[in-house]
């Protein structure tokens, strides 16, 4: 499958319309992308939930071991992981009610459309999702 972001009129939709964003591999040190990234989110007025089971909170949200174990609807999973670990965090977002599954800029992999192939999330990849609500909102 030859992979394309979606427009750029839906992505501003996605981040007009989202609150939650689930952030896989957020760390809790003030000095990594992850981190910054989220905080510029969180002042945006999105709720950020961090996925991490190495912390116990970031950005003063308590921090998730993994998407399952979030109990609230989560707008958009926006991934810090390295690109060889998309796949399996796509099959764990398969099974959740998300509007898109968001990896960030330089994170791709070319499996993950297909895993995600038959839910309704948006699939947006190699972006960094802090300059496109900078951009499109």
């Amino acid at each position: 499958m030859n992979f394309q972001n979606p427009s750029k009129d839906k992505i501003k939709e996605l981040l007009d319309e989202s609150k939650t964003i689930a952030v896989v591999g957020l760390s809790d040190k003030p000095h990594r992308t992850s981190y910054q990234v989220s905080e510029a989110m969180q002042r945006a007025g999105y709720r950020i939930i961090p996925v991490n089971p190495t912390i116990q909170e970031s950005l003063g949200e308590q921090a998730y071991a993994s998407l399952e174990d979030i109990d609230e609807p989560i707008d958009i999973i926006n991934v810090f992981r390295r690109s060889e670990h998309l796949p399996e965090v796509a099959h764990e977002a398969s099974g959740l009610d998300a509007k898109a599954f968001w990896a960030q800029q330089g994170v791709f992999h070319k499996e993950v459309p297909d895993i995600l192939q038959g839910t309704d999330q948006l699939v947006i990849m190699d972006m960094c999702i802090k300059v496109a609500q900078a951009i499109y909102r």
